[in-house]
């Protein structure tokens, strides 16, 4: 990856960071209402100067990956394999026909919309959940 990848990574990673505390809310678009998990990766996204619109036609549980495919490539995310930087984003299944993105935050360092927790938390491990994709902003 080159310089200014590494550099995009590590300021997404740093503007999920500044999220951490705000509270839960599903569909959750602007950090003073609330965010879900969709709505902490388009804020980072936005913080950024990286497109941030995110879709709000979702449910909570999800049958289909599909509109999350097409939203990281809207965003600028592509798919990519090996270790975990700061700043990829990663698209876990956590729960039957329910998905759920996490910025990494460190390679250990997980940054998440926590629906149980009810607000942006920080994980100091990545979930056991299956992984569905993994993505890396483009440079």
């Amino acid at each position: 990856m080159s310089e200014t990848g590494e550099a995009a990574g590590e300021a997404l990673a740093y503007a999920a960071r500044s999220l951490i505390g705000t509270r839960f809310r599903l569909h959750g678009r602007d950090p003073a209402g609330g965010l879900d998990c969709v709505g902490l990766v388009a804020a980072a996204l936005a913080a950024i100067g990286r497109n941030g619109a995110a879709p709000l036609a979702y449910g909570l549980r999800n049958s289909s990956i599909a509109d999350a495919l097409d939203y990281a490539r809207r965003a600028g995310l592509e798919e990519t394999e090996g270790p975990i930087r700061p700043g990829d984003v990663l698209l876990m299944q956590s729960g039957p026909a329910q998905q759920h993105l996490l910025v990494a935050a460190a390679a250990n360092r997980f940054i998440h919309a926590h629906a149980g927790l009810r607000r942006v938390v920080e994980t100091p491990c990545l979930p056991v959940w299956p992984l569905l994709r993994h993505w890396r902003l483009r440079p």
